[in-house]
């Protein structure tokens, strides 16, 4: 059942780069796909460019007639794999509690698997209100809208893109892939250099709900 739309907004979070380091993790999980498949993966390389699904990535790396069974395999080996070697980012605990605090509602909206999204959340003790996994850009927007989100928290322009397809304030975390300029030139209307800075600026954000920084 979708939220309703309360006096203080229901607040997305992206995961990956935005709540959790899953660099670690996510390096481990393609080396050892490599060992047990024999295919050559440039782990380092992977990770420098995390956000877009899975396959996006596999593409790279296998033939095409094989990235399902390839996605499929690195899926079942992620959680005894990536989940305890991924850290939260700083901050992420404290975003989350931001919202929770002032009454909102948290929810995490992600590209990646959902049942691997929640391990990683229960893993770290970050509670969020629901979990929507397996969205990637635009496609966010569909649960943003369902849930009521009046703001999304994302590192990579595909955040905000979905955020704005789903006509909720893009806040942007220079914490992934994509740099500050890059973020705001995506049409981020915030952007932060970490989730450290969220709390002050929601609190602000709280204060005037037409708020809408410069992006000079």
């Amino acid at each position: 059942m979708a939220f309703t739309t309360s006096p203080v907004p229901t607040v997305g979070f992206d995961l990956d780069m935005t709540l959790i380091d899953s660099r670690p993790g996510i390096r481990a999980c393609y080396l050892a796909l490599s060992e047990r498949t024999g295919t050559y993966i440039d782990a380092d390389l992977a990770v420098t460019r995390l956000g877009p699904p899975l396959a996006q990535e596999l593409i790279h790396w296998f033939p095409a007639h094989e990235v399902p069974a390839m996605a499929e395999l690195y899926r079942e080996m992620y959680p005894a794999i990536a989940v305890t070697a991924t850290p939260a980012l700083p901050g992420a605990h404290e975003a989350v509690a931001a919202v929770r605090e002032a009454g909102g509602r948290a929810i995490v909206v992600t590209a990646k698997y959902e049942p691997n999204a929640k391990l990683h959340l229960a893993h770290l003790g970050i509670e969020p209100d629901a979990v929507i996994g397996d969205l990637w850009a635009e496609q966010k927007a569909q649960a943003l809208r369902e849930y009521g989100a009046g703001v999304y928290v994302g590192d990579h322009v595909g955040d905000v893109r979905g955020a704005r397809a789903a006509g909720a304030l893009s806040v942007a975390v220079a914490t992934g892939p994509c740099p500050a300029g890059e973020l705001r030139a995506a049409g981020a209307d915030v952007v932060l250099a970490g989730l450290p800075e969220f709390p002050e600026w929601f609190s602000g954000h709280l204060g005037e709900p037409d708020y809408r920084p410069s992006r000079a």
